[in-house]
Order: structure tokens, then C-alpha cells, then sequence
């Protein structure tokens, strides 16, 4: 069996981070995404097909041509225009039954099992706010209606945009219209596709959506089950339910953060619910706040409690920053920092 994974978006939601490298390469419990994701697949697929794009390089360095026993291809999609061309661009390569996934969110082996039970499937979960998400209606297990973002909610049942599908899908896929945001949407097929085949709705509570840079400091506090994961680095200070990569040296303390590759904390340093970027030297206080409100794409959004994110390459002298902050790559700070950089 095969298993294709959406990889090509640029998530300029997930700034700064994304500005260096593609959000599947983010890492969560020190691994990468599209690693957890390959992990959650390995047992019952052969191959699988990476739709590449942003950054495509950076993916296709760091896994090569295999994964374990399985074997991995790599297609790109050189336009984004939408989830249904990205499967259209690995449609020559489909040989039968296939699992589709995000290559930015993560997904459970379990999860994995339950939807390969039928020829179609997809993976739902119950949402309290449904306006962001492809909204299911289904009726005793079976799909009747999916519906893209809808600005009137008329289920909670929202889309992980997981599926199990054959190659009767891209029957579908090649007469859709562009939707209002100029893209094919794959829910148009799946819909489609409804009308003909019973689509299987599989509800799932494992699901952990990567849509802010904050949603990583949640999944790893679940994957670690709140206990340090902790790479080839040493630590002369105190790291308490956090992840920290290879090659770090922390003489501070470390509180429910993550800290990536070849990263530096200095004495007396705090980093609290934030994210540290590689090949960061941090002297200062990056403490947290309950209650956050950082501004993404022009809109205010509440984090209940949030520190900062400091991307690749900073150098912090004797910083404190202000909670909410995200710190682009490369910068160069000292004092006080009340406002992203």
C-alpha cells in the first residue's frame, strides 16, 4: 500500500520558524513532523509519495530515498493551487488503495488502523469553533455533506483532512472548479465521491493540527507525556518538561519550552513556554504570561499562555522579551525587546 503526504506549503502562519526551513521539518519531542507522520504509516505502507514545494531541498536532503523499509518518492507541486492539484501532481505514481495525509499536522498509528478498515475513509474530530475547518456531516458513520470553511457552522465535526481513498479519486479530481480562493479544494472531490461510494467517517480524539508555532509547544508537552526529551547535549542547568536537540550547552533554565539543534542558554538565562531556534546564543529572560494575545496575519489571537519564539541564528545579549514576541532569524538584540523583530 502507498501512502501520499502533502509537504509543498510555505505556512506563513508558523513565522519565524518557516522563514528557514519547510513546517514539516519543525520539530516536536525532537522529531520532525513528517518524521512522526512516517512513523504512524511505517507498518502499512511500502512507499510513500512527499509533495514537495517550499524549501523542497531542505525535505529531500534530510530523508533521502528511504525511511526505514519504506521506500520514499518525491513530486513537486510548482503552483499552490490548493490540496486536490497537490494529489493531482502524484497521481501518475498511484498504483491502488493509498492513505493521504498533511505532512504539517500529526497523526496516530491508531487513527492510521481505523480508516485502512474501508475502501473510503476520513478522519474527523469534534471542534468547538468548525469556521476553520472543512465541516463534515454524517449519519450513522457515513459522510452525507463536507463543506469548506463554512461562515455558518452546521456541524462540529471537523476534517484532519486524513483519508483513505483508491485511484477512483482522481475520476473527481480532474473536472473541479477553482473555488473562490483560486485553488481545486479536495473536499469538492471527496464530496464527489460521497455520491457514488459510502465514505466512512472515523472520529478521533489524537489529532494534534500544527497551525501556529505555539500548537508545537502542545504537541510536545503530549508526546512527552511531560517528561524532558533531551538530545546529545549537556546540561549544567535545570531543563524541566522540555525538549532540547543535539549539540546544545544550557547553563540556565529551561521550563516547558522546546530548544532546537546547536542552541546556547547562558547563565542565569530563563526560557519559559517559548521555542529557541538553532544555532541560537541566548543571555536574558524569555518568560511567560497567561493569557496572550499575538497577532498573526493582521489578527489578534489568545494563547492561554504563551512565552516567546526566537527563529535560527539570533544572538540575544541580556534580553528580556516581552510575552507574545517572535523573534526572525538572524537578529542581533539586547535590552528590552516589547515588539516582534
Amino acid at each position: 500500500m502507498q501512502a501520499v503526504i502533502l509537504a509543498a506549503g510555505k505556512s506563513t502562519r508558523t513565522y519565524p520558524l518557516t522563514l528557514t526551513r519547510p513546517k514539516p521539518l519543525l520539530k516536536v519531542a525532537n522529531k520532525t513532523l513528517l518524521e512522526h507522520n512516517l512513523d504512524a504509516v511505517k507498518n502499512d505502507v511500502s512507499e510513500v509519495i512527499v509533495v514537495v514545494g517550499y524549501k523542497k531541498d531542505q525535505i529531500k536532503k534530510y530523508f533521502g530515498k528511504k525511511y526505514g523499509k519504506i521506500k520514499i518518492k518525491y513530486v513537486e507541486q510548482k503552483k499552490q493551487l490548493g490540496t486536490a492539484h497537490a494529489l493531482l501532481t502524484a497521481k501518475k505514481y498511484i498504483k491502488g488503495k493509498f492513505l493521504l495525509m498533511m505532512g504539517d499536522d500529526i497523526y496516530s498509528k491508531e487513527d492510521v488502523k481505523k480508516c485502512m478498515e474501508y475502501d473510503y475513509s476520513i478522519l474527523a474530530v469534534k471542534v468547538k469553533d468548525p469556521r476553520n475547518f472543512g465541516v463534515i456531516i454524517e449519519k450513522k458513520g457515513v459522510m452525507r455533506d463536507f463543506i469548506e470553511k463554512p461562515s455558518v457552522p452546521i456541524s462540529n465535526l471537523a476534517s484532519t483532512a486524513f483519508y483513505c481513498l483508491d485511484k477512483k479519486i482522481f475520476d473527481y479530481l480532474k473536472n473541479l472548479k477553482e473555488s473562490k480562493r483560486k485553488e481545486l479544494e479536495l473536499p469538492d472531490a471527496i464530496r464527489l465521491l460521497s455520491e457514488d461510494e459510502p465514505v466512512h467517517v472515523v472520529k478521533t480524539k489524537n489529532w494534534m493540527p500544527i497551525v501556529y508555532v505555539w500548537d508545537l509547544l502542545k504537541a510536545d508537552n503530549i508526546i512527552r507525556k511531560r517528561k524532558n526529551f533531551i538530545g546529545k547535549s549537556r546540561i549544567f542547568g535545570t531543563v524541566k518538561n522540555s525538549s532540547v536537540g543535539d549539540n546544545c550547552t544550557i547553563f540556565g533554565t529551561v521550563k516547558n519550552s522546546i530548544i532546537m539543534d546547536n542552541s546556547l542558554v547562558m547563565e542565569g538565562s530563563l526560557v519559559e513556554n517559548s521555542i529557541i531556534g538553532e544555532n541560537v546564543i541566548f543571555d536574558g529572560q524569555a518568560r511567560s504570561k497567561k493569557n496572550v494575545y499575538p497577532e498573526i496575519k493582521g489578527k489578534k489571537i489568545k494563547v492561554s499562555n504563551f512565552g516567546t519564539v526566537i527563529s535560527d541564528k539570533v544572538i540575544a545579549e541580556s534580553v528580556i522579551i516581552k510575552p507574545g514576541i517572535r523573534i526572525s532569524p538572524g537578529k542581533k538584540l539586547k535590552g528590552k525587546i516589547m515588539r516582534n523583530v
